[in-house]
């Protein structure tokens, strides 16, 4: 039971992006993010993060301009 080991994280950028997407919109349970927290990769949960961000943004202003050019 050593703490110099490397934390061992398994969970794809798939998973990472699922994860981001369900943070999102706020509904999870408490014991799947103790397992997310143990899987996923925390550099895959930043990139995950800002890119969920940009499109989320994109998104937003696609509607806005729809909606302006109608009105």
């Amino acid at each position: 039971m050593a703490t110099d080991d490397p934390v061992h994280r398994k969970a794809s950028f798939a998973q990472t992006v699922r994860a981001v997407l369900w943070s999102f919109i706020g509904l999870r349970k408490g014991s799947e993010h103790e397992s997310d927290m143990a899987r996923l990769n925390p550099v895959h949960v930043i990139i995950a993060g800002l890119i969920a961000a940009a499109v989320f943004v994109a998104v937003l202003i696609a509607i806005v301009r729809v909606v302006v050019s109608q009105a």
